[in-house]
């Protein structure tokens, strides 16, 4: 029988195991050092736990007689041995290979089962008398020793904690009570300062923000709460000191309705303040008989200060009606006389202290400035004014009968078509169809208003409103369908509806409608009108 011959083993590199050339000292594919001397074993070798120890010899059939022959502990059980079922393990080193006692841990340190299948925490599971005591060890020379755990807080009285203890009040604690030593528990199982020491909650090193001196105080009485977290004041600048939310304006919606008259204003959909502003009013003319007021202002978005110039001019035209027309001063007179004002109240805006414009030589040419638009109900007179774009359109109680537009707008597209170089639908559809060339401000060219003065002889609608309401409905006959029909009974209803029908429109500006029932005296026939 033949053998095949074997070629010599060659050595290899014993970090990759690469055959190594006789007299390398550095392997060829890793760099390993071969001249290295490698680690020898350690002098604590794993032994079988089913060894016997040294000395003691493993029993034989025929070896019953010398059972026990020269060993001191012949009758214990030997390691690994099973007896009644159990085995029985050796009891663990008391220290470590650095004679530093070994650490504790119970079988409640970490949930489990055992061999078993039964739970590692409940009575005994900490106890010497367990399944899975060892005897023999230094721990367990005694019946009933005390055992100290060093990872438990003490107990209420000062005294440690004993194993006894533990397994009669259920399951030990876990490690959240080491943790909560480092983060500051107080000793000797003091409760935390207006906390449960048994709640099972996790103390805090740092103070709960929530309750922290730093926190913002709550707001007193008749001071804004914040909308977004209830809880917080709100700062002069609109923003909440808690969580700092930007709070809505006062003037980002206005609504208000007298018994004759109602006005809404809303910020829209795209613009980021509402530069809208309105006054509604009522008084009396010498001889009684109601006059009922509405102005609508819409300020300039290219101006400074829009919203404050529309406010501004609103409220001073509205003061100047209620002080002219219970002098008898005529409706449509007393309208010539307040836009004059709101004008005057437009231009105090631009005026500053001297050297306060010295940072910026052509403030001037950027004043704040706005567009107005009223109307007066007095004597069975309907009085509009305006200067710039907003408008005022008559909507009859009688769908069947004509609306109209009773203003006519300061701006590019209303030149193009009073000098008859486009149409309406050609004008309007131009992108500069909005730009207007009347205004109140210290910058227009000159002030221009326009009056006119009606008789209607039928009960209407009267609607007062900017071109954020316009634009989503210009004709007469498209803002008398948007129109509710009870508007007459039900004015601020009527008035919310238009805002509504402007912002499904999109809402691209701010959106400020009035309106003012007019109803028609016994004698009410005819109808004329005088314009300025």
């Amino acid at each position: 029988m033949s053998q095949s011959h074997q070629q010599p083993a060659l050595p290899t590199c014993p970090g990759c195991e690469e055959p190594l050339d006789a007299g390398d000292r550095f392997c060829g594919a890793c760099g390993h050092d071969l001249s290295a001397v490698p680690t020898g074993p350690g002098d604590r070798p794993t032994m079988a736990v089913a060894a016997p120890p040294a000395g003691q010899a493993e029993a034989g059939p025929g070896d019953a007689g010398r059972a026990g022959a020269g060993t001191p502990d012949a009758g214990a059980p030997r390691a690994g041995a099973v007896e009644g079922g159990a085995v029985r393990w050796p009891a663990a080193a008391e220290t470590d290979s650095s004679d530093v006692p070994a650490p504790v841990h119970s079988p409640a340190d970490v949930p489990g089962t055992d061999s078993d299948g039964r739970p590692l925490t409940g009575p005994g599971a900490e106890s010497g008398g367990g399944a899975g005591a060892a005897p023999g060890g230094p721990a367990h020379e005694e019946a009933g020793a005390v055992r100290v755990r060093h990872d438990h807080r003490a107990a209420p009285g000062g005294g440690a904690a004993t194993g006894a203890a533990a397994d009669a009040g259920g399951a030990a604690r876990t490690t959240g009570d080491r943790a909560a030593a480092f983060a500051g528990a107080a000793p000797d199982g003091a409760a935390e300062p207006g906390g449960d020491p048994d709640s099972g909650d996790f103390p805090l090193a740092a103070p709960d923000p929530r309750t922290a001196e730093h926190a913002p105080a709550a707001p007193a009485a008749g001071e804004k709460v914040c909308v977004a977290c209830r809880s917080g004041r709100v700062d002069p600048d609109g923003y909440c000191e808690n969580c700092g939310h930007a709070q809505p304006r006062e003037r980002d919606h206005m609504e208000q309705e007298l018994d004759t008259v109602a006005a809404v204003s809303d910020r829209g959909l795209r613009h980021h303040r509402n530069e809208d502003s309105f006054a509604v009013s009522s008084t009396a003319l010498p001889d009684g008989s109601p006059a009922v007021v509405a102005i609508v202002c819409d300020g300039v978005s290219s101006a400074s200060r829009p919203d404050e110039a529309s406010a501004a001019a609103a409220t001073a035209a509205n003061e100047a009606l209620l002080a002219s027309l219970p002098r008898g001063t005529h409706p449509q007179q007393a309208m010539h006389e307040a836009i004059v004002a709101a004008s005057e109240a437009v231009n105090a805006l631009a005026q500053e202290p001297a050297g306060a414009m010295g940072h910026d030589a052509h403030r001037h040419q950027n004043a704040p400035a706005c567009t107005l638009v009223g109307a007066v109900v007095a004597g069975g007179l309907l009085i509009v004014g305006w200067v710039g774009d907003s408008r005022v359109y008559w909507v009859p109680e009688d769908r069947t009968r004509p609306t109209a537009r009773l203003t006519e707008d300061d701006s590019w597209a209303a030149q193009m078509v009073a000098a008859g170089l486009m149409n309406e639908a050609e004008a309007y559809a131009d992108d500069r169809a909005h730009a207007i060339t009347g205004w109140l401000g210290a910058d227009a060219y000159e002030l221009e208003p326009h009056t006119a003065a009606f008789k209607p002889d039928r009960p209407g609608l009267v609607v007062v409103c900017t071109d954020g309401l316009w634009n989503y409905a210009e004709s007469g006959e498209e803002m008398a369908a948007a129109v509710p029909a009870d508007a007459q009974e039900r004015p601020l209803h009527a008035a919310q509806v238009l805002v509504g029908h402007a912002l499904d429109g999109g809402g691209h500006d701010n959106v400020t409608v009035a309106l003012l029932p007019f109803a028609v005296g016994p004698d009410g026939a005819g109808s004329a009108r005088e314009s300025v």
